[in-house]
């Protein structure tokens, strides 16, 4: 198993191609994944942007090659090519008999890549469907929502 935070740690003074040398896989193609992921390699973890720690730490878990990956908020700090890119990557390697599991806020992204979703509140399941119910659980997720907040939706349009 192999998990990856929503909050990325690297060492300091270590550059991506040091970072990803810790993880053993001789398959892995370093240079073909860094050309995919757009990394400078070569340079310092420490001066990488957000997106581009995302990616790395990513790269990481990928080059782990580990039958079941837990990614926590993995498409946070992501551009829009990546988040596409991450979309596809997590499709092929579910169809190569991974298991992926993805804790997210946004909903459509679950929808989108999950097969099952789990909805928790205060720290207990409230919910589960499968990917032929999730319309109508997220008309019941958002329904539940506005009815838990219309009142304080009044006071903010009529205060206008």
């Amino acid at each position: 198993m192999t998990f990856l935070s929503a909050e990325e740690f690297f060492y300091s003074f270590i550059t991506g191609r040091e970072y990803l040398a810790l993880f053993y896989n001789p398959q892995f193609d370093v240079e073909q994944w860094s050309g995919l992921a757009k990394l400078p390699l070569d340079q310092l973890i420490d001066e990488y942007s957000t997106g581009m720690k995302k990616k790395l730490a990513l790269m990481g878990v990928i080059k782990q090659n580990k039958p079941i990956i837990i990614l926590d908020e993995p498409f946070n700090g992501l551009d829009i090519e990546m988040c596409r890119l991450l979309h596809l990557i997590l499709m092929q390697l579910k169809d190569k008999g991974k298991t992926i599991i993805i804790s997210s806020h946004i909903i459509e992204t679950l929808t989108k890549l999950c097969d099952y979703i789990y909805y928790l509140s205060d720290g207990t399941i409230k919910s589960t469907c499968n990917k032929a119910n999730f319309v109508e659980f997220e008309a019941m997720l958002f329904k539940d929502i506005e009815k838990d907040n219309v009142g304080l939706l009044d006071r903010f349009y009529n205060n206008k």
